[in-house]
C-alpha cells in the first residue's frame, strides 16, 4: 500500500504509481492527475522562465537592429541588410514575441471578454498588439504614413512591443516565485513526518510505511527519532521536542496519558505511542490544509482591488484614445499620436496589484505558521488588526483550568501537619479539589496514609478517620453541622475568598486546626498579554461561568476592569453578539471546544492551546502553544502583514498615477517631451519588483 500524497487515497500496489524524487525527498501518486497537479507550479514557472527569456533575447536583438546597428554602419534605419530591409528583420524577431511570448496575454483577454469584464491583460493586449500592428502596416505599406522622426529613430515600435512583453513576463515569474517559495513552505512542512513507523505486532517490531499505521497501533519511537502520527504515551518517559508544530524552544515532558503530535522529536526516553490520528487527520496534515487555504482565500481588500480594477481598466482605453484623438486633431503626426496611446496604455497597467495582497497573506501565513500561529483564511489575517475588543475565556485560557493548592493555614497546628492531614482525608476523595490538596502535598513531599475510612458528604466535604482520629475537611456547613466552632477563622476565610480561592476548613476530633485554600491559578504569561493588549487600545472582557466574585477576583490580577461572570456556555455567543452590534471588531480567545458557539459567532475566533485538536476548532485563528502571548504575536503579525499590503498597493498604483498623465503628453507642449512605451513597460515591471521585495521583507521579521 502507497498513500497518495496530494489525493490522500490508498491504493493496491498492482496499480501503477508514480515516483517523484525532489530536493532528498521521494513523493508517490496513485493518479496521472494527482502527478500532474504536483508537477503544475513547477512546470509554469520554468515555461514563464522560458518565455521572459525568449522575450527578452529576441527583443534584445530587435533593439540593436532598430537603435544601435544605424549608427554603427552610419545608415538610415530603414537599411538594407542582407537583402532584406531593415524593418523586416524587426518584424520577423518581433512577431514571434508578440503571438508566442505574449499569448497568455491574448488568452487572458478573451477569457476577460468571456466574463464581460477587463482586466490587466486587457491593456498589454490591446497596447503591444497596438503598437505592432501599426509598426507591421507602416513597414509594408509604408506609403500609408506620414514620415516623421520620433526619439531620434525609426518610424516602427517592434521593439517596444516585444520588450514591453519581456518586461512583464519579468514581473510574471517573479510573482510566481513568491507563490513558489509558499508552495515549497507547504512541501517541507510535508517532508517532517517520517516515512517509516515502527509497529508493534504479537511482540515484534515491524517497519511499516507511515501511511499504513492504523488508528490504535502501538507504535515504537526511539531517542532522536521523530513520532510517526499523532498519539497518546502508552508507556515510557521522554521530553519531546515540538518546535516545528507549536514553535516551543524548550522541549516538552511526556509521560503516559500524554499526548503526542506527529513529526515532533523524541529526544531522549524510549516511548511507546498509541496511533489516534493518522494519514489526513493529523495536526501536520490539517495544518499543511490550513496553509493551503490561506495561499487560494481572498481577503476583503483584495477583493476591493479586484474591482477598483474593473474599472480602472476601461477608464485608462477611454484616456488612451482620448489622448490620441486629441493630439492627432490639434496636428500632432499620427506616429507620435499613436505612441502617446500605446504609452498610457501600457503605463497604466497595474500589474503588482495582482500579488500586491496574495504576497503579502502568503509569507504572513507562513511566518505564523513557523511561530505555532494558524490562520484558517487569509481574511482572518488580514481582519485581526482592527481587533478593538477581545473576549477572553477564563477557565484553561486565561488560568491553567485545573485548581492548585494556594495556601495552608495552621491555626492550632504547624502549617505541614494541617496539610497533612488534609491529604490523608481527601486520598479516598476523587473531587478535583480533593486532588488539589493530595497533589500539593505530594509535591512537597509529604508522606501520606490511607485512611481507615472515607466519607464524602455531598456539598460540605469529606469526613476520615486515620489511627482513631476523626478528620474533617469542608465548608461552613459542614462544621456547624458538627458543632464546631470557627469564629476564630472567620476573618482569615474571607480574605481568602475575596482573592478567588475556595477555602476549606480542617478539623481533628472536634476541635478547629487549620485552613486549606485552593485555586485555579493564573497561566504564567497572563498578566503580561493582558497589560500589552491593553497598551495598544484593545478593550479586554473576561467572560466565564464562574461566580462572581472568584471571576473578578481573577480579574483583579490581570487588571481586567469588565467581567461578565455566571455566564452559561449556550449564553456566550449571545454575549459576543451584542458586543458586536456596538460596531466594534470583536475577537473571542477560548479553548476551541467549549467556546465554539462564541468563537464562530465573534469577527475572529482564536483557539489558544489547541493541541492537535485543530481539525475540530471553530476559530479562525489556531495557537498551537498554550501562552496568552500569542494572541499578541497574532495581532501584530496581522498589523505586519496589512502595512505591507497598504504599501504594496502604493507600490503598485504610484508609478501609473504618476506616470499616466506623462504618457498622456502633459509635458509635451512645455518640454516637448513624450514617454517612450519602453521606459513605460519599464516603470510597471519595476512596480512588480518592488512589490515582490517589499513583500519578501516580511519574512525578516520575528514576532516577539
Amino acid at each position: 500500500m502507497v498513500k497518495d500524497i496530494i489525493c490522500g487515497m490508498y491504493v493496491d500496489e498492482k496499480k501503477t504509481i508514480y515516483k517523484v524524487e525532489r530536493r532528498g525527498t521521494i513523493y508517490y501518486f496513485c493518479s496521472e492527475s494527482c502527478l500532474k497537479e504536483f508537477l503544475a507550479p513547477e512546470r509554469e514557472l520554468k515555461s514563464l522562465k522560458i518565455l521572459t527569456a525568449f522575450s527578452l533575447i529576441l527583443g534584445s536583438i530587435t533593439a540593436f537592429f532598430e537603435y544601435a546597428l544605424p549608427p554603427l554602419l552610419k545608415v538610415e534605419h530603414n537599411f538594407t541588410w542582407l537583402g532584406l530591409q531593415n524593418y523586416l528583420w524587426l518584424f520577423f524577431f518581433a512577431t514571434p514575441i508578440q503571438f508566442i511570448g505574449g499569448w497568455r496575454f491574448y488568452k487572458g483577454t478573451l477569457d476577460a471578454i468571456k466574463a464581460r469584464q477587463a482586466n490587466m491583460d486587457s491593456l498589454i493586449a490591446v497596447g503591444t498588439s497596438a503598437a505592432w500592428l501599426y509598426s507591421t502596416l507602416y513597414t509594408f505599406t509604408p506609403s500609408l504614413f506620414p514620415p516623421t522622426i520620433t526619439f531620434g529613430g525609426p518610424e516602427v515600435y517592434f521593439t517596444e512591443s516585444g520588450l514591453i512583453i519581456g518586461f512583464i513576463m519579468l514581473g510574471k515569474t517573479m510573482e510566481h516565485i513568491v507563490k513558489g517559495r509558499a508552495s515549497d513552505a507547504i512541501r517541507k512542512l510535508l517532508d517532517l513526518q517520517p516515512k517509516l513507523a515502527r509497529v508493534l505486532k504479537e511482540g515484534r517490531e515491524i517497519e511499516v510505511p507511515v501511511e499504513q499505521v492504523q488508528v490504535d497501533d502501538l507504535l515504537i519511537v526511539r531517542p532522536g527519532e521523530k513520532i510517526p502520527v499523532d498519539g497518546i504515551v502508552f508507556d515510557g518517559y521522554s521530553s519531546v521536542d515540538q518546535s516545528v508544530i507549536t514553535g516551543e524552544s524548550i522541549p516538552v515532558e511526556k509521560k503516559v496519558g500524554d499526548e503526542v503530535i506527529g513529526a515532533t522529536l523524541n529526544k531522549s526516553g524510549l516511548l511507546k505511542v498509541k496511533a489516534k490520528k493518522v494519514g489526513s487527520d493529523t495536526a501536520l496534515s490539517q495544518i499543511v490544509k490550513m496553509v493551503e487555504e490561506v495561499i487560494v482565500s481572498q481577503t476583503p481588500i483584495q477583493r476591493m482591488a479586484d474591482i477598483i480594477s474593473s474599472y480602472f481598466v476601461p477608464i485608462v482605453i477611454a484616456i488612451a484614445l482620448g489622448s490620441f484623438l486629441f493630439w492627432y486633431s490639434f496636428g500632432l503626426p499620427f506616429g507620435l499620436a499613436f505612441i502617446v496611446l500605446v504609452s498610457v496604455l501600457i503605463v497604466a497597467c497595474p500589474c503588482a496589484l495582482g500579488i500586491a495582497t496574495p504576497a503579502a497573506i502568503m509569507i504572513g501565513a507562513s511566518k505564523g505558521a513557523q511561530n505555532g500561529i494558524f490562520i484558517k483564511n487569509g481574511e482572518y489575517l488580514e481582519k485581526a488588526h482592527k481587533i478593538k475588543t477581545i473576549v477572553f475565556d477564563k477557565t484553561g485560557t486565561l488560568t491553567k483550568g485545573e485548581p492548585e493548592l494556594t495556601d495552608v493555614i495552621g491555626l492550632n497546628s504547624n502549617e505541614e501537619e494541617v496539610l497533612r492531614l488534609a491529604a490523608i482525608a481527601e486520598m479516598g476523595s476523587e473531587h478535583p479539589l480533593g486532588e488539589a490538596i493530595v497533589r500539593g502535598a505530594k509535591e512537597r513531599g509529604l508522606t501520606l496514609e490511607e485512611p481507615e475510612s472515607f466519607e464524602a458528604i455531598p456539598g460540605h466535604g469529606v469526613k476520615a478517620y486515620y489511627k482513631g482520629r476523626t478528620i474533617l475537611l469542608g465548608n461552613r456547613k459542614l462544621m456547624n453541622i458538627e458543632g464546631i466552632g470557627i469564629d476564630g477563622a472567620e476573618d482569615k476565610m474571607k480574605s481568602l475568598e475575596e482573592d478567588g480561592k475556595t477555602a476549606m476548613l480542617l478539623a481533628l476530633d472536634g476541635g478547629l486546626v487549620g485552613i486549606v485554600a485552593v485555586a485555579d491559578t493564573l497561566k504564567d504569561n497572563a498578566l503580561p498579554a493582558i497589560k500589552q493588549l491593553q497598551l495598544m487600545g484593545i478593550e479586554v472582557i473576561m467572560l466565564t461561568g464562574d461566580n462572581k466574585r472568584t471571576a473578578e477576583a481573577i480579574a483583579r490580577k490581570l487588571g481586567i476592569s469588565k467581567v461578565l461572570a455566571e455566564v452559561l456556555p449556550g449564553e456566550k455567543a449571545k454575549v459576543v453578539s451584542e458586543l458586536k452590534g456596538k460596531g466594534r471588531t470583536v475577537a473571542m480567545v477560548g479553548d476551541g471546544i467549549n467556546d465554539a458557539p462564541a468563537l464562530a459567532s465573534s469577527d475572529i475566533g482564536i483557539a489558544i492551546g489547541s493541541g492537535t485538536d485543530i481539525a475540530k476548532e471553530t476559530g479562525g485563528v489556531i495557537l498551537m502553544r498554550d501562552d496568552v502571548r500569542d494572541v499578541v504575536k497574532a495581532i501584530m503579525l496581522s498589523k505586519k502583514v496589512v502595512r505591507k499590503i497598504k504599501e504594496n498597493l502604493f507600490w503598485a498604483f504610484a508609478y501609473n498615477i504618476i506616470l499616466i498623465p506623462i504618457a498622456a503628453g502633459v509635458l509635451y507642449p512645455s518640454l516637448g517631451l513624450l514617454l517612450n512605451p519602453i521606459f513605460a513597460a519599464i516603470a510597471m515591471a519595476a512596480s512588480s519588483v518592488t512589490v515582490t521585495l517589499n513583500s519578501m521583507l516580511l519574512g525578516r521579521y520575528n514576532p516577539q
